[in-house]
């Protein structure tokens, strides 16, 4: 009995196995035979990946709150990797460029190699040229002929397309290449494509395997090419920045800031990307996408700058320009007819707060791209900062410094009166330099020779003063040393002394610090410089670091997170007597000296003084200073035009920039302050 149990129970153990094999083999039947195409159909359009989802930057507003950079969505290129061989992909990229071209849209080519043979690089240093070489894994020393060969080759680029669409194809695929495009990385191959395009892609998807249109955060610039210099641009991040921010969680196709408060403030503008999972088909189109991390918005960052007196400066900055220049050439290419680009600023003195900075040419960042070839030929150079990397002769607008180090040495004081008869007869008869008055100014104290910008009287006063004590206050009141902006560009200038012609195996004479004392000689300093000392001398010297960045902010809210307050570089223990004398003679410049013509019956008092700055071609330059109200002194200003002919000349674009200011009706307030209480 018991045999014959087990024997039964193993029977029907059997048969279930055997029903339940027979269920799995029919099942798989269904499945690869019967419903094998429309589950092969499903799975095809469900190969699912994860991709950054790009969290918007940080906008970039004026000292008001009014957006300078903000965001927008726009559509973007990208072409995810298949299984597809060279020449499909060749042209596929090669259709692309069509699209776009046709539309005017611009895609992503940095290969630095002209488009047109001869194919030579946009450089010529050498070290560059291997560099990028390198980068691509050929030979350091290959010409940019030799660069496109080989690049045809290795992309398998045939002869069915011309040699234009040979170099683009190739542009677009080394650019793939550098940027690692797998099957794990997408490439993006254009941002901000107009609809046009976004249609004609759609149009034509059959034949563009793995082309997809994305929507990001596009930068928007809400007053597009002003504050060009200093905002900066963002742009596609290169393959050597990836290799250093790769492990702060940047990926290959990373847009990050290339230059001015974007690159500056890229750690508080970047947000943190989230994450977006997708199902493409086989042919790497996406087929739906769903967030699984959101993204975390960049901080907002609210800089110093006035919008309204920042227009303002560029566009002064500009008419100027273009009225000396005009003027000269139509009085027979006289003094001023090659004025052709320059420099403003503008300070709070009580902070070292940029108000406006201007550089002239500039350049648009919403059409950078489109532009840049012009720009990058342009002998002017449009992307030059010439406020901050300038450096200039400052001409007369220096002799507040040799008055103020002769007041302070005690060589001279507000009773000394010295003859001008239009020759410095000291050192003669070897070296007998001239006033620029050949006639002479006759007897002046020092706010005449202020504001009649006597030479022979600064002469003297910077012989008795002696150039280790002129040079003291020069670097005293933040002459030759950077201000402390927060762009990289900014230049320290130089300081015109024995310690600096000792590094040029050069000897210095006494006829060089009298040269020294009238701001020639090899005095050569930033617009930015010249504007922050004469802030110092306005507040009665107090040398403040110069900064932009004012605070930041939570994205999209008024909760403020960081501020950024004055910081005191040097105080300068100034005699209120001698500070007097200065404050004075800058006054008689605007009223009755050399720029009273332009002052003349303007509503606010000004301080100010001009400069002309011989240069070695072409016109003198152009430069001139001022404070303002002289009563109360609130902003310092300096202009510089190259070739501009003599501060006089230039000196509008101050008057402009003081009378938006304090009369302007764009604004009620000065921070908490009516502007007018600031004229009392």
């Amino acid at each position: 009995m018991k045999k014959d149990s087990y024997k039964s129970r193993f029977i029907i153990l059997y048969c279930i196995l055997g029903v339940i094999a027979f269920l799995v083999i029919a099942r798989l039947f269904m499945l690869q035979v019967i419903d094998g195409a429309e589950y092969r159909e499903i799975t095809e359009t469900r190969l699912s990946k994860s991709i950054p989802q790009k969290a918007p930057r940080g906008e970039i507003l004026d000292r008001y709150g009014r957006p300078l950079v903000s965001n927008r969505m726009g559509f973007t290129i990208k072409i995810s990797k298949v299984d597809s061989d060279n020449k499909k992909l060749n042209d596929i990229i090669n259709s692309l460029i069509t699209i776009c071209e046709e539309d005017s849209v611009s895609y992503i080519d940095t290969l630095p190699i002209s488009l047109e043979k001869p194919y030579t690089f946009s450089y010529t240093e050498e070290e560059k040229i291997g560099a990028f070489n390198k980068s691509l894994n050929l030979d350091e020393d290959l010409r940019g002929d030799e660069v496109i060969k080989k690049l045809i080759e290795r992309y398998e680029i045939d002869n069915g397309y011309s040699d234009l669409q040979k170099r683009k194809i190739a542009g677009v695929r080394s650019e793939m290449e550098l940027r690692l495009f797998s099957s794990r990385n997408s490439y993006t191959f254009a941002n901000d494509v107009s609809m046009n395009v976004v249609t004609r892609i759609k149009e034509t998807t059959r034949s563009l395997d793995g082309v997809n249109i994305l929507t990001e955060y596009i930068r928007e610039y809400n007053a597009p090419g002003v504050a060009s210099h200093i905002l900066g641009r963002v742009g596609q991040i290169y393959k050597e920045e990836y290799d250093v921010l790769k492990d702060k969680g940047y990926d290959i196709n990373a847009r990050i800031g290339k230059d001015g408060i974007e690159k500056y403030c890229e750690d508080i503008l970047r947000g943190t990307d989230g994450a977006m999972s997708i199902e493409e088909n086989e042919t790497g189109h996406i087929v739906s996408s769903v967030s699984t991390l959101n993204a975390v918005p960049g901080k907002d960052v609210i800089l110093t700058i006035d919008l309204e007196l920042q227009k303002t400066a560029e566009r002064m900055l500009k008419e100027v320009i273009f009225s000396i220049a005009s003027n000269g050439v139509n009085s027979g290419y006289s003094e001023g007819w090659d004025a052709d680009s320059g420099a403003a600023v503008v300070i709070d003195i009580h902070s070292g707060e940029i108000l406006a900075l201007a550089s002239y040419p500039g350049y648009n960042l919403a059409t950078f791209n489109e532009d840049y070839n012009r720009n990058y030929k342009n002998p002017a150079k449009p992307f030059w900062n010439r406020a901050i990397a300038g450096t200039y002769e400052p001409g007369s607008t220096f002799k507040m410094v040799t008055a103020l180090a002769g007041l302070q040495a005690g060589v001279i004081s507000g009773n000394t009166v010295m003859n001008c008869d239009g020759v410095y007869t000291y050192y003669a008869p070897d070296y007998s330099p001239f006033c620029w008055k050949k006639t002479g100014h006759g007897a002046l104290n020092v706010i005449g020779a202020l504001e009649n910008s006597c030479n022979e009287f600064f002469y003297e006063t910077g012989r008795l003063t002696g150039i280790d004590k002129l040079n003291d206050m020069t670097y005293k009141l933040g002459l030759g040393s950077k201000t402390g902006i927060e762009l990289p560009e900014e230049e320290k200038g130089v300081v015109a002394g024995p310690d600096y012609v000792k590094k040029l195996n050069e000897k210095w004479w006494p006829g060089d610090t009298i040269q020294a004392a009238i701001g020639q000689s090899k005095n050569l300093f930033t617009p930015i410089q010249l504007a922050n000392y004469i802030a110092t001398l306005a507040n009665g010297g107090t040398r403040y670091k110069t900064h932009l960045v004012k605070k930041v902010k939570e994205y999209s809210s008024s909760k403020i997170i960081e501020e950024y307050y004055p910081q005191v570089v040097e105080k300068i223990e100034m005699d209120a007597n001698h500070h007097k004398l200065i404050m004075e003679g800058m006054r008689s410049v605007t009223e009755d000296g050399t720029a009273s013509s332009v002052f003349k019956d303007f509503p606010v008092s000004v301080g100010g003084k001009t400069g002309t700055a011989e240069v070695s071609r072409g016109s003198n330059n152009g430069v001139f200073v001022a404070f303002a109200p002289y009563e109360n002194p609130q902003i310092a200003i300096s202009v510089i035009v190259e070739h501009g002919s003599h501060g006089n000349s230039i000196a509008p674009v101050a008057r402009e920039i003081i009378g938006k200011y304090f009369t302007g009706d764009f604004l009620e307030y000065v921070d908490s302050k009516p502007k007018m209480e600031l004229l009392r």
